[in-house]
């Protein structure tokens, strides 16, 4: 899910803003402490974020669990009881909407409320609606910088809500509307994966780009693309390409 160029960037900015962070600007240096669970199904990505805010005595973040998928996250987040759970969208078992289903209990309790903020590659609008419709306090894309994330936690800790200025718009957009906004019987019928390489081929990705940003092979593509272009009843890339398009999710 997160291009490993993408992460990198982040890690060099981060980097960059350690000589701040240690003059009081992190949650460390001002003795506040956050503990938290991380929730993505790629173990590199979770092990970068890792390495990059779970320096506990510089940031003020302890990461106090991990988890793949949808059943890890609701076992680990019951059993450590975090303050913020770093939530991918896109998770094996039903993904991130279906986390914070079953995580209702827990960000309810008056008395220890365990809160999420999703850390996600898609900044797809109907991602960031649904999971914020679920529960969540916030949406940043892995694109964030190390310090920007750890003030991002700090700042779901508190009770805030976090988004990028994009994102923040369609969620105004969503909410402000006091109809539903309709159901797309056609886009249902796709799974989370599908939508993904749905999004990547409109947008113009060869097989090999899609293949390497998803952590996928190259045929597990091929397959996700020929199972779009079935439900869908479209013939190429080209009509699929359109079809987004129409429905803005490119």
């Amino acid at each position: 899910m997160s291009d490993p160029t993408e992460h990198d960037t982040t890690a060099g900015a981060a980097e960059t803003a350690e000589p701040e962070q240690s003059t009081g600007s992190a949650g460390g240096a001002a003795g506040r402490r956050v503990r938290v669970v991380l929730v993505d199904d790629h173990r590199m990505f979770r092990t970068g974020v890792q390495a990059e805010i779970g320096q506990t005595e510089q940031t003020g973040v302890e990461v106090v669990g991990e988890a793949a998928d949808v059943d890890q996250a609701v076992t680990v987040i019951t059993a450590t009881r975090p303050e913020v759970v770093l939530l991918d969208v896109h998770l094996p078992g039903g993904g991130g909407v279906e986390v914070l289903r079953r995580c209702a209990p827990l960000m309810a309790d008056p008395e220890q409320p365990v809160r999420f903020l999703a850390l996600s590659v898609s900044d797809a609008a109907e991602d960031v609606i649904g999971v914020i419709r679920g529960g969540a306090r916030g949406y940043v894309t892995k694109t964030i910088t190390g310090s920007d994330l750890v003030a991002s936690v700090f700042r779901v800790q508190e009770g805030d809500a976090v988004f990028s200025p994009r994102l923040a718009g369609f969620v105004l957009d969503a909410f402000a509307s006091t109809d539903a906004p309709p159901v797309d019987e056609d886009l249902d019928r796709l799974t989370q994966r599908e939508r993904e390489v749905l999004r990547l081929i409109a947008r113009g990705y060869a097989y090999k780009e899609i293949a390497k940003q998803l952590f996928i092979s190259v045929k597990t593509v091929e397959s996700h693309v020929s199972a779009v272009l079935r439900k869908l009843q479209l013939s190429n890339r080209h009509e699929l390409t359109r079809w987004a398009t129409a429905r803005r999710l490119v």
